[in-house]
């Protein structure tokens, strides 16, 4: 039996903890190559010495310390600092996940990209805010791309063995979130608790709000309008409130293939660990009978404008959906914080785009400077506010 070599970037949040878990069943199939964390020096060094990683990384400094510490006498390498998250990155694996969030992926995703293999990609911002840096550069060294979010990874699946140039349209689905009945009035109140009680999902803060603010689905539709290049006009939502197809792709002579399974990470991370076969997953295989009915209807851009807002500046393109990137985070957060409305963070993000026009990037470094710039005046208005 062949072993492949993992590198797990961001391995103790959601996404990495749900990939150890599909490795520790099939550990004799996996050697663990590298796990990185921001922090977590003790939660890290115990996964480094469960699965006898040969390098543990801390992307904060400061933390270095406590990690070598907890990994004293094990022979597991341990560093830190955004230069070693970067430089671990670009260390041969078979399979790269990338799952650090935030723009702080972006250098080690590009590394992971750079080395050429296969890198499973669950950092937003390397497509939403970089899309034609990292393609370009997905495109320049060879390297296999496999889309992790539930929604990109059922496109995937479905597109497999077809042409994209008999593709009629493609549909993400949204759950609408734990607003989705609510009026503008209701919207206006909403509080961050109220927010982050997703329906369907367990997910962080910041995604829960953007599953909320409908912001979520627009930024998987920049991703995919990267990841598919079918036209934009091909690319729709709908409002999908089970959550069980998680995305379904027309082709021209009228067949529509979707994927359906259970609102569960760990399904879509298998699909891009076993590619191009299939492997055993501990989820409830779905009963359908028991479901009674799925259901879909449009989206309400009048109540949620985030979708509009993101079409738009995927059509503007440019520096424009890393305008909007930084935007959104930083409404969120104020959000998350108490410091603005739940209705004012689409209404921040629009205002900013039509302020911040910078010219478009044509490297990482160009990106990661106009990220920066956004929120500095995303800040400034939020301060007007």
């Amino acid at each position: 039996m062949t072993t492949r070599t993992i590198t797990i970037l961001g391995a103790t949040g959601s996404v990495g903890a749900s990939t150890l878990d599909l490795v520790r069943r099939e550990r004799d199939k996996w050697r663990v190559e590298t796990l990185t964390a921001n922090c977590q020096a003790q939660e890290l060094a115990a996964l480094a010495l469960e699965f006898g990683a040969e390098l543990a990384v801390v992307a904060d400094p400061s933390c270095l310390p406590e990690l070598r510490e907890a990994l004293a006498g094990s022979g597991i390498e341990a560093l830190g600092g955004a230069d070693a998250l970067v430089e671990a990155a670009a260390r041969p694996a078979d399979l790269t996940l990338a799952a650090i969030v935030g723009c702080a992926g972006l250098a080690p995703t590009m590394a992971a990209i750079e080395q050429g293999n296969t890198v499973a990609l669950a950092n937003k911002e390397a497509l939403v805010s970089a899309g034609d840096v990292m393609t370009a550069a997905v495109a320049r060294h060879g390297t296999t791309l496999l889309p992790v979010d539930s929604e990109h990874n059922a496109i995937f699946q479905c597109l497999a063995g077809n042409d994209p140039a008999h593709v009629r349209s493609i549909t993400l689905t949204a759950s609408g979130g734990p607003f989705r009945e609510w009026n503008h009035q209701q919207l206006a109140a909403a509080t961050p608790a109220q927010a982050v009680r997703h329906p369907n999902w367990s997910m962080g803060a910041k995604i829960s709000v953007d599953s909320a603010t409908m912001f979520n689905k627009g930024l998987e539709l920049i991703e995919a309008h990267h990841l598919f290049p079918v036209g934009l006009e091909k690319l729709r939502i709908v409002i999908h409130p089970q959550s069980v197809v998680h995305s379904m792709v027309e082709f021209r002579d009228g067949s529509t293939l979707a994927q359906l399974g259970p609102s569960d990470m760990r399904v879509p991370i298998a699909s891009c660990l076993a590619w191009p076969a299939r492997m055993d997953t501990p989820c409830e295989p779905l009963d359908l009978a028991a479901l009674g009915e799925l259901t879909f209807r449009a989206p309400d851009e009048d109540r949620f404008p985030a979708t509009r807002l993101c079409r738009q500046a995927a059509e503007q393109g440019g520096a424009a959906p890393a305008v909007l990137n930084a935007a959104n985070e930083i409404a969120v957060a104020a959000f998350l914080s108490g410091q603005t409305a739940f209705t004012r963070i689409a209404v921040m993000v629009e205002e900013l785009i039509g302020r911040y026009a910078p010219a478009a990037p044509v490297s990482l470094g160009d990106v990661i400077a106009i990220d920066a710039e956004a929120r500095r005046r995303a800040h400034e208005l939020l301060e007007l506010a």
